[in-house]
């Protein structure tokens, strides 16, 4: 998909979650438990991307009007329903770059926090020695995000058939039927700001490509087939306002 047909498609997506029908199926979170997540926590003020070539490292960076990673959902006990909150930078990668196999949609870098399940097995995030209890530490992902109009906020992370052969994810993702990877990239936040430390080897070398920055509720669905497995319920903040991906790599 190139940067045109990405701006159309990200205008589609802009249009579905705005103007998205009330007859969508309801999430098992309430909207007042879903706003109560949207402080100034969770708005983007300001983002970059910089590529630091004596390192041959990118920073991906966020300043928020609050404290970045501060503010995380509850836990609600269970998989079906589980709270998601993210910081996600939609960019005009390729599924590609970040080791999928082709498929249509935009690549974005997800920077997540959830409680009640924890998708990073190869890594441990809060370093207590227990790799399976760090989803409400801040960690990263790359996800493919497809238009839904079955969710409020508009987006879907796409899914696939299990049986689908002609499906090839890195081997760091975490297991589950998605267009999910986690790759283990450091979080480093404080104060304000939030960044991401991404070695250009791991996106195919390129350095040269657009990026939003967004943030977002989402929440996990195991029982309701009328609903994606992780879905964008709500959208806090675009930075671009029109998720147009304006942003260049410095």
């Amino acid at each position: 998909m190139n940067l045109s047909s990405r701006f159309l498609f990200s205008c589609l997506v802009l249009t579905t979650f705005m103007f998205v029908s009330a007859s969508v199926s309801a999430q098992v979170a309430s909207q007042e438990e879903i706003q109560s997540l949207n402080t100034k926590d969770m708005h983007i003020k300001d983002a970059s991307a910089s590529y630091m070539k004596d390192l041959d490292l990118l920073v991906f960076e966020l300043t928020v009007d609050g404290q970045a990673g501060k503010t995380v959902p509850k836990a609600r006990g269970e998989m079906n329903g589980a709270p998601v909150l993210g910081y996600v930078f939609p960019t005009t990668l390729k599924s590609e770059d970040v080791g999928f196999s082709s498929i249509d949609g935009v690549v974005a870098l997800a920077v997540t926090a959830h409680p009640d399940f924890d998708d990073t097995p190869l890594w441990d995030e809060n370093n207590d020695k227990n790799y399976t209890n760090d989803g409400l530490t801040w960690h990263t992902h790359w996800v493919v995000l497809v238009p839904d109009k079955r969710v409020k906020g508009g987006l879907t992370v796409a899914e696939f058939k299990k049986e689908d052969k002609s499906v090839v994810l890195p081997p760091t993702n975490p297991g589950m039927p998605m267009f999910m990877d986690s790759p283990g990239y450091s979080v480093v936040s404080s104060g304000d700001k939030l960044k991401v430390l991404v070695p250009s080897q791991r996106i195919n070398h390129n350095k040269e490509f657009n990026f939003d920055a967004v943030s977002a509720y989402m929440e996990v669905n195991t029982t309701d087939e009328s609903r994606p497995l992780l879905g964008v319920y709500e959208v806090y903040g675009v930075l671009s306002k029109d998720l147009s991906l304006p942003y260049k790599v410095k």
